[in-house]
């Protein structure tokens, strides 16, 4: 798989774990996500989920903003335009980053017929999704959720939880999140 555009963060996030003397089992331990994931992540074969950005922000008490791909630091109209691809959907960050700030919205897009494999979020704080368009199919813990356009679900963000839009048309979320 080729590397993504995120070589400086995977290359941030192993210097930091490294000076912090963590072994990729111990970020595993840190942040409840499978080694396979995190060593994507840090060979930059695959841009890493906002809820795992999160969670190294806090861990290694980083403004999770300045993990970003350099791109994030590119002229104010390439930075509100840009997209992370993740897996089978994009997210834009609708609010700006700041270390006194706990609150994170995010414009998601969801493609037809994807469900997100491989990996649970799960991240401190809690979460409100909107649906702006289409549907999504949302587990959380043991529950799963069916919810159309107009409709939303808030949620403790520190039970795992799984996005799906099982339709035939792209799904578009609101997402904010709240960190404390």
């Amino acid at each position: 798989m080729s590397r993504t555009s995120g070589d400086s963060f995977s290359r941030k996030i192993r210097e930091l774990r490294q000076e912090k003397g963590l072994s990729l089992e111990d970020l595993s331990r840190e942040t409840g996500y499978p080694l396979d994931v995190l060593t994507d992540v840090e060979e930059g074969t695959v841009a890493p989920p906002v809820s795992l950005v999160l969670q190294l922000g806090r861990l290694f008490k980083i403004d999770f903003e300045t993990l970003e791909p350099q791109e994030r630091k590119a002229s104010k109209r390439r930075r509100s335009s840009h997209k992370k691809r993740v897996a089978s959907y994009a997210y834009t960050p609708l609010t700006r980053p700041g270390e006194e700030k706990h609150l994170r919205a995010y414009l998601v897009g969801i493609d037809p017929n994807t469900e997100h494999h491989g990996v649970e979020y799960h991240h401190e704080g809690e979460e409100f999704i909107y649906v702006l368009q289409g549907s999504l199919v949302i587990q959380v813990g043991q529950n799963t959720n069916s919810l159309g356009t107009g409709e939303s679900i808030h949620f403790n963000s520190a039970l795992t939880h799984k996005l799906s839009n099982p339709t035939g048309s792209k799904t578009e979320l609101l997402v904010v999140i709240y960190v404390p």
